[in-house]
Protein backbone atom coordinates (compact mmCIF):
# COMPACT_ATOMS: atom_id res chain seq x y z
CA UNK A 1 0.00 0.00 0.00
CA UNK A 2 1.62 3.35 -1.02
CA UNK A 3 2.16 6.04 1.63
CA UNK A 4 -0.54 8.70 1.84
CA UNK A 5 0.45 11.93 0.14
CA UNK A 6 0.11 15.41 1.64
CA UNK A 7 -3.32 15.94 0.10
CA UNK A 8 -4.60 12.74 1.66
CA UNK A 9 -3.35 13.84 5.07
CA UNK A 10 -4.19 17.51 4.75
CA UNK A 11 -6.12 19.01 7.65
CA UNK A 12 -8.86 21.59 7.26
CA UNK A 13 -9.60 24.38 9.72
CA UNK A 14 -12.00 24.04 12.61
CA UNK A 15 -14.16 26.94 11.45
CA UNK A 16 -17.54 26.30 9.91
CA UNK A 17 -17.93 26.14 6.15
CA UNK A 18 -21.70 25.85 6.32
CA UNK A 19 -24.48 23.99 8.09
CA UNK A 20 -24.08 20.27 8.67
CA UNK A 21 -26.83 18.07 7.25
CA UNK A 22 -28.44 15.59 9.62
CA UNK A 23 -28.74 13.01 6.84
CA UNK A 24 -26.15 12.85 4.07
CA UNK A 25 -26.08 9.73 1.87
CA UNK A 26 -22.43 10.34 0.99
CA UNK A 27 -21.46 10.47 4.68
CA UNK A 28 -23.45 7.31 5.42
CA UNK A 29 -21.81 5.42 2.55
CA UNK A 30 -18.31 6.43 3.71
CA UNK A 31 -18.88 5.46 7.35
CA UNK A 32 -17.25 2.33 8.78
CA UNK A 33 -17.06 1.05 12.34
CA UNK A 34 -14.00 -0.17 14.19
CA UNK A 35 -14.93 -2.27 17.22
CA UNK A 36 -12.35 -2.90 19.95
CA UNK A 37 -13.04 -6.38 21.32
CA UNK A 38 -9.84 -7.56 22.95
CA UNK A 39 -9.31 -8.92 26.43
CA UNK A 40 -10.86 -11.61 28.58
CA UNK A 41 -12.49 -9.22 31.07
CA UNK A 42 -11.25 -10.43 34.44
CA UNK A 43 -13.56 -8.00 36.25
CA UNK A 44 -16.43 -10.30 35.26
CA UNK A 45 -14.95 -13.44 36.79
CA UNK A 46 -16.18 -16.15 37.20
CA UNK A 47 -18.34 -15.68 34.12
CA UNK A 48 -15.47 -14.47 31.94
CA UNK A 49 -12.68 -16.93 31.11
CA UNK A 50 -10.28 -17.40 28.17
CA UNK A 51 -12.84 -19.72 26.58
CA UNK A 52 -15.69 -17.33 27.37
CA UNK A 53 -14.25 -13.78 27.14
CA UNK A 54 -16.19 -10.70 28.10
CA UNK A 55 -17.26 -9.60 24.56
CA UNK A 56 -19.23 -12.83 24.11
CA UNK A 57 -21.05 -12.59 27.45
CA UNK A 58 -24.75 -11.69 27.52
CA UNK A 59 -24.45 -9.21 30.37
CA UNK A 60 -27.04 -6.59 29.45
CA UNK A 61 -29.51 -8.34 27.15
CA UNK A 62 -30.09 -11.79 25.70
CA UNK A 63 -27.42 -11.06 23.09
CA UNK A 64 -23.69 -10.93 23.72
CA UNK A 65 -21.98 -7.57 24.17
CA UNK A 66 -20.38 -7.67 20.76
CA UNK A 67 -23.61 -8.74 19.07
CA UNK A 68 -25.31 -5.76 20.70
CA UNK A 69 -22.49 -3.50 19.51
CA UNK A 70 -22.61 -4.63 15.89
CA UNK A 71 -26.42 -4.75 15.91
CA UNK A 72 -26.98 -1.21 17.14
CA UNK A 73 -24.81 0.18 14.32
CA UNK A 74 -27.28 -1.13 11.73
CA UNK A 75 -28.63 -0.01 9.33
CA UNK A 76 -26.32 3.03 9.43
CA UNK A 77 -23.23 0.79 9.34
CA UNK A 78 -23.93 -2.72 8.00
CA UNK A 79 -21.78 -5.72 9.04
CA UNK A 80 -19.73 -5.61 5.85
CA UNK A 81 -18.45 -2.17 6.94
CA UNK A 82 -17.50 -3.28 10.46
CA UNK A 83 -13.90 -4.09 11.39
CA UNK A 84 -13.37 -5.98 14.66
CA UNK A 85 -10.02 -5.69 16.44
CA UNK A 86 -9.40 -8.61 18.76
CA UNK A 87 -6.62 -10.68 20.29
CA UNK A 88 -5.30 -14.00 19.06
CA UNK A 89 -6.43 -15.97 22.11
CA UNK A 90 -10.09 -14.99 21.94
CA UNK A 91 -10.55 -14.58 18.17
CA UNK A 92 -12.32 -17.96 17.70
CA UNK A 93 -14.83 -17.06 20.42
CA UNK A 94 -15.45 -13.65 18.82
CA UNK A 95 -15.99 -15.23 15.40
CA UNK A 96 -18.49 -17.69 16.85
CA UNK A 97 -20.97 -14.87 17.55
CA UNK A 98 -20.21 -12.43 14.69
CA UNK A 99 -20.91 -14.54 11.62
CA UNK A 100 -22.49 -11.59 9.77
CA UNK A 101 -19.14 -9.79 9.79
CA UNK A 102 -16.90 -11.00 6.93
CA UNK A 103 -13.85 -13.02 7.96
CA UNK A 104 -11.50 -10.49 6.38
CA UNK A 105 -12.98 -7.80 8.63
CA UNK A 106 -11.75 -9.48 11.82
CA UNK A 107 -8.27 -8.11 12.46
CA UNK A 108 -6.44 -10.37 14.90
CA UNK A 109 -3.56 -8.82 16.80
CA UNK A 110 -0.56 -11.18 16.99
CA UNK A 111 0.23 -9.54 20.34
CA UNK A 112 -1.51 -6.84 22.41
CA UNK A 113 -0.94 -3.62 20.50
CA UNK A 114 -2.88 -1.09 22.56
CA UNK A 115 -5.88 0.75 21.16
CA UNK A 116 -3.84 3.53 19.53
CA UNK A 117 -1.91 1.08 17.37
CA UNK A 118 -5.02 -1.02 16.78
CA UNK A 119 -6.84 2.03 15.42
CA UNK A 120 -3.84 2.87 13.24
CA UNK A 121 -4.02 -0.61 11.69
CA UNK A 122 -7.76 -0.35 11.17
CA UNK A 123 -7.51 3.17 9.70
CA UNK A 124 -4.85 2.07 7.21
CA UNK A 125 -7.14 -0.80 6.22
CA UNK A 126 -10.03 1.62 5.68
CA UNK A 127 -7.95 3.89 3.47
CA UNK A 128 -6.76 0.87 1.49
CA UNK A 129 -10.24 -0.63 1.08
CA UNK A 130 -12.47 2.46 0.82
CA UNK A 131 -10.13 5.31 -0.12
CA UNK A 132 -8.90 8.38 1.75
CA UNK A 133 -12.47 9.62 2.28
CA UNK A 134 -13.38 6.69 4.53
CA UNK A 135 -14.86 7.68 7.87
CA UNK A 136 -14.26 5.70 11.04
CA UNK A 137 -16.49 5.27 14.09
CA UNK A 138 -14.24 3.63 16.70
CA UNK A 139 -16.21 2.08 19.54
CA UNK A 140 -15.57 -0.29 22.41
CA UNK A 141 -17.56 -3.53 22.54
CA UNK A 142 -18.51 -3.18 26.21
CA UNK A 143 -20.90 -0.24 26.06
CA UNK A 144 -24.63 -0.30 26.82
CA UNK A 145 -27.01 1.91 24.83
CA UNK A 146 -30.68 2.28 25.74
CA UNK A 147 -31.79 4.18 22.60
CA UNK A 148 -29.99 2.82 19.50
CA UNK A 149 -31.71 5.13 17.01
CA UNK A 150 -30.58 8.22 18.93
CA UNK A 151 -27.11 6.70 19.09
CA UNK A 152 -27.03 6.32 15.29
CA UNK A 153 -28.26 9.89 14.79
CA UNK A 154 -25.50 11.15 17.07
CA UNK A 155 -22.84 9.17 15.19
CA UNK A 156 -24.15 10.52 11.87
CA UNK A 157 -23.95 14.14 13.10
CA UNK A 158 -20.47 13.58 14.46
CA UNK A 159 -19.37 12.01 11.17
CA UNK A 160 -20.61 14.96 9.12
CA UNK A 161 -18.55 17.44 11.15
CA UNK A 162 -15.52 15.14 11.30
CA UNK A 163 -15.56 14.84 7.51
CA UNK A 164 -16.08 18.55 6.95
CA UNK A 165 -13.42 19.77 9.37
CA UNK A 166 -10.94 16.84 9.23
CA UNK A 167 -11.21 16.45 13.00
CA UNK A 168 -11.60 13.83 15.71
CA UNK A 169 -15.04 13.94 17.31
CA UNK A 170 -15.62 12.41 20.73
CA UNK A 171 -19.15 11.53 21.77
CA UNK A 172 -19.40 12.89 25.30
CA UNK A 173 -21.68 11.75 28.11
CA UNK A 174 -23.05 13.84 30.96
CA UNK A 175 -21.30 12.57 34.11
CA UNK A 176 -23.45 11.12 36.88
CA UNK A 177 -20.59 10.74 39.37
CA UNK A 178 -16.89 11.48 39.81
CA UNK A 179 -15.62 8.31 38.15
CA UNK A 180 -11.81 8.03 38.12
CA UNK A 181 -11.83 5.16 35.62
CA UNK A 182 -13.13 7.31 32.73
CA UNK A 183 -11.74 10.02 30.46
CA UNK A 184 -12.93 13.63 30.76
CA UNK A 185 -13.24 16.02 27.83
CA UNK A 186 -13.71 19.76 28.39
CA UNK A 187 -16.17 21.41 25.94
CA UNK A 188 -15.26 24.75 24.42
CA UNK A 189 -16.98 27.12 21.98
CA UNK A 190 -19.36 25.86 19.26
CA UNK A 191 -17.99 25.10 15.81
CA UNK A 192 -21.24 26.39 14.29
CA UNK A 193 -22.57 29.50 16.00
CA UNK A 194 -26.19 28.39 15.88
CA UNK A 195 -25.56 24.80 17.08
CA UNK A 196 -24.74 24.67 20.78
CA UNK A 197 -23.72 21.51 22.60
CA UNK A 198 -27.12 21.15 24.28
CA UNK A 199 -28.85 21.65 20.93
CA UNK A 200 -26.98 18.72 19.40
CA UNK A 201 -24.09 20.67 17.97
CA UNK A 202 -20.40 19.84 17.88
CA UNK A 203 -18.04 22.06 19.88
CA UNK A 204 -14.32 22.57 20.24
CA UNK A 205 -12.52 21.21 23.31
CA UNK A 206 -10.11 22.86 25.71
CA UNK A 207 -8.60 19.76 27.26
CA UNK A 208 -8.79 16.02 27.83
CA UNK A 209 -7.60 13.93 30.78
CA UNK A 210 -7.73 10.17 31.07
CA UNK A 211 -8.46 8.52 34.43
CA UNK A 212 -7.96 11.49 36.75
CA UNK A 213 -8.08 11.25 40.52
CA UNK A 214 -11.51 11.43 42.13
CA UNK A 215 -10.79 14.97 43.32
CA UNK A 216 -9.73 16.11 39.85
CA UNK A 217 -12.77 14.38 38.33
CA UNK A 218 -15.03 16.34 40.69
CA UNK A 219 -13.33 19.60 39.69
CA UNK A 220 -13.67 18.83 35.99
CA UNK A 221 -17.34 17.94 36.34
CA UNK A 222 -17.91 21.23 38.18
CA UNK A 223 -16.34 23.06 35.23
CA UNK A 224 -18.65 21.32 32.72
CA UNK A 225 -16.52 18.40 31.53
CA UNK A 226 -18.12 15.37 29.90
CA UNK A 227 -17.11 11.74 30.01
CA UNK A 228 -15.53 10.47 26.81
CA UNK A 229 -18.01 7.74 25.92
CA UNK A 230 -15.50 5.40 24.28
CA UNK A 231 -16.78 6.44 20.84
CA UNK A 232 -14.59 8.44 18.45
CA UNK A 233 -15.58 9.50 14.92
CA UNK A 234 -13.01 10.75 12.39
CA UNK A 235 -11.80 10.38 8.80
CA UNK A 236 -9.38 7.46 8.67
CA UNK A 237 -6.71 9.66 7.09
CA UNK A 238 -7.07 12.17 9.93
CA UNK A 239 -6.54 9.42 12.50
CA UNK A 240 -3.31 8.43 10.74
CA UNK A 241 -2.14 12.02 10.43
CA UNK A 242 -2.84 12.78 14.09
CA UNK A 243 -1.11 9.62 15.26
CA UNK A 244 1.90 10.53 13.13
CA UNK A 245 2.04 13.98 14.77
CA UNK A 246 1.21 13.22 18.39
CA UNK A 247 1.83 9.54 19.14
CA UNK A 248 5.51 8.56 18.90
CA UNK A 249 4.68 5.09 20.23
CA UNK A 250 2.94 4.46 16.89
CA UNK A 251 4.30 7.08 14.49
CA UNK A 252 7.52 5.28 13.58
CA UNK A 253 5.54 2.19 12.52
CA UNK A 254 2.97 3.93 10.33
CA UNK A 255 4.91 3.58 7.07
CA UNK A 256 4.92 -0.18 7.58
CA UNK A 257 1.18 -0.43 8.17
CA UNK A 258 0.45 1.80 5.17
CA UNK A 259 2.47 -0.65 3.03
CA UNK A 260 0.50 -3.55 4.46
CA UNK A 261 3.58 -4.83 6.30
CA UNK A 262 1.82 -6.06 9.46
CA UNK A 263 4.87 -7.91 10.75
CA UNK A 264 7.01 -4.78 10.49
CA UNK A 265 4.28 -2.67 12.09
CA UNK A 266 3.89 -5.02 15.05
CA UNK A 267 7.67 -5.21 15.54
CA UNK A 268 8.06 -1.43 15.78
CA UNK A 269 4.91 -0.25 17.55
CA UNK A 270 4.75 0.31 21.30
CA UNK A 271 1.52 -0.25 23.18
CA UNK A 272 -0.42 2.80 24.38
CA UNK A 273 -4.09 3.58 24.65
CA UNK A 274 -5.90 5.79 22.17
CA UNK A 275 -6.94 8.05 25.04
CA UNK A 276 -3.49 8.65 26.54
CA UNK A 277 -1.58 8.33 23.29
CA UNK A 278 -3.72 10.67 21.19
CA UNK A 279 -6.73 12.30 22.85
CA UNK A 280 -4.68 13.83 25.66
CA UNK A 281 -2.21 15.24 23.11
CA UNK A 282 -4.15 16.29 20.01
CA UNK A 283 -5.32 19.83 19.27
CA UNK A 284 -8.01 18.65 16.85
CA UNK A 285 -10.47 17.04 19.24
CA UNK A 286 -14.12 18.09 19.11
CA UNK A 287 -17.03 16.79 21.16
CA UNK A 288 -20.76 16.34 20.79
CA UNK A 289 -23.24 15.27 23.42
CA UNK A 290 -24.53 11.70 23.45
CA UNK A 291 -27.94 11.47 25.12
CA UNK A 292 -28.92 7.88 24.30
CA UNK A 293 -28.83 6.05 27.63
CA UNK A 294 -25.10 5.24 27.67
CA UNK A 295 -23.24 3.14 30.19
CA UNK A 296 -19.86 1.47 30.37
CA UNK A 297 -20.20 -2.23 31.19
CA UNK A 298 -16.94 -2.26 33.10
CA UNK A 299 -17.71 -4.05 36.37
CA UNK A 300 -20.46 -6.17 37.88
CA UNK A 301 -21.75 -3.06 39.68
CA UNK A 302 -22.39 -1.35 36.33
CA UNK A 303 -25.11 -3.87 35.55
CA UNK A 304 -27.40 -2.17 38.09
CA UNK A 305 -27.38 0.79 35.71
CA UNK A 306 -27.44 -1.11 32.42
CA UNK A 307 -30.04 -3.79 33.21
CA UNK A 308 -33.76 -3.45 33.79
CA UNK A 309 -34.36 -3.30 37.55
CA UNK A 310 -37.30 -4.31 39.70
CA UNK A 311 -39.02 -1.87 42.07
CA UNK A 312 -36.36 -2.51 44.72
CA UNK A 313 -33.42 -1.83 42.41
CA UNK A 314 -32.45 -5.47 41.85
CA UNK A 315 -31.10 -6.59 38.48
CA UNK A 316 -31.08 -10.21 37.41
CA UNK A 317 -30.54 -12.59 34.54
CA UNK A 318 -31.81 -16.14 34.98
CA UNK A 319 -34.29 -17.73 37.36
CA UNK A 320 -34.07 -15.43 40.39
CA UNK A 321 -36.48 -14.54 43.19
CA UNK A 322 -35.91 -11.51 45.44
CA UNK A 323 -37.64 -11.22 48.84
CA UNK A 324 -37.03 -8.22 51.12
CA UNK A 325 -33.89 -7.53 49.12
CA UNK A 326 -32.71 -4.41 47.32
CA UNK A 327 -29.95 -3.14 45.05
CA UNK A 328 -28.54 -6.59 44.24
CA UNK A 329 -27.15 -8.01 41.00
CA UNK A 330 -27.67 -11.70 40.25
CA UNK A 331 -26.49 -13.61 37.20
CA UNK A 332 -27.93 -17.10 37.44
CA UNK A 333 -26.23 -19.20 34.80
CA UNK A 334 -27.84 -22.38 36.11
CA UNK A 335 -30.46 -23.42 38.64
CA UNK A 336 -32.61 -21.12 40.73
CA UNK A 337 -31.37 -18.38 43.04
CA UNK A 338 -33.30 -16.92 45.97
CA UNK A 339 -32.01 -13.71 47.55
CA UNK A 340 -33.54 -12.82 50.91
CA UNK A 341 -33.05 -9.90 53.27
CA UNK A 342 -29.80 -8.52 51.86
CA UNK A 343 -28.70 -5.54 49.79
CA UNK A 344 -25.90 -4.54 47.44
CA UNK A 345 -24.69 -8.08 46.85
CA UNK A 346 -23.42 -9.77 43.71
CA UNK A 347 -24.36 -13.41 43.15
CA UNK A 348 -23.07 -15.30 40.11
CA UNK A 349 -23.73 -18.95 39.39
CA UNK A 350 -21.96 -20.91 36.69
CA UNK A 351 -21.84 -24.67 36.34
CA UNK A 352 -20.09 -25.99 39.42
CA UNK A 353 -19.45 -22.66 41.19
CA UNK A 354 -21.36 -19.95 43.05
CA UNK A 355 -19.66 -16.61 43.70
CA UNK A 356 -20.96 -14.12 46.29
CA UNK A 357 -19.49 -10.75 47.22
CA UNK A 358 -20.56 -7.15 47.78
CA UNK A 359 -20.97 -4.89 44.76
CA UNK A 360 -18.31 -2.61 46.23
CA UNK A 361 -15.74 -5.41 46.42
CA UNK A 362 -16.73 -6.68 42.98
CA UNK A 363 -15.25 -3.53 41.41
CA UNK A 364 -11.73 -4.92 41.86
CA UNK A 365 -11.24 -8.69 41.85
CA UNK A 366 -7.46 -8.70 41.47
CA UNK A 367 -6.80 -9.63 45.09
CA UNK A 368 -9.28 -12.49 44.89
CA UNK A 369 -7.91 -13.84 41.62
CA UNK A 370 -4.34 -13.65 42.90
CA UNK A 371 -5.40 -15.82 45.85
CA UNK A 372 -7.05 -18.52 43.74
CA UNK A 373 -5.33 -21.49 42.09
CA UNK A 374 -4.64 -20.87 38.43
CA UNK A 375 -6.90 -23.70 37.38
CA UNK A 376 -9.84 -22.09 39.19
CA UNK A 377 -9.20 -18.66 37.65
CA UNK A 378 -9.11 -20.09 34.14
CA UNK A 379 -11.82 -22.72 34.53
CA UNK A 380 -13.85 -21.90 37.66
CA UNK A 381 -16.30 -24.71 37.08
CA UNK A 382 -13.53 -27.32 37.07
CA UNK A 383 -13.42 -30.38 34.83
CA UNK A 384 -16.64 -31.68 33.36
CA UNK A 385 -18.07 -34.72 35.15
CA UNK A 386 -17.35 -38.04 33.50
Amino acid sequence: MPPLDDADLGLGTLTSTGPVATVDPAIDAALWAVVFAGGIGSRFWPLSTPARPKPILALVSERTLIEDTVGRLQPLIPPERVLILTSHDIAPAIRSVTRDVPDENVLVEPRPLGTAAALAWASAELVRRAGPGALCCAVHADLAVAFPEVFRQTVRRAAAVAARDEALVSIGIRPSRAEPAFGYVQPGPPIDADQSLTAGGVVATTGYVEKPSTVEAELRIASGALWHGGILVAPARTVLSQLATHTPEVASALDAVRRGDLEGFVARVRATSLERGLLERTDRLLVTLGDFGWDDVGTWASLRRARDLDDDGNGAIGDVRFVDAESNVVHAGHGRVVVYGVSKLLVVTVDGLTFVTSLDRAADLNRLLDALPGSMRINPAGPSPA
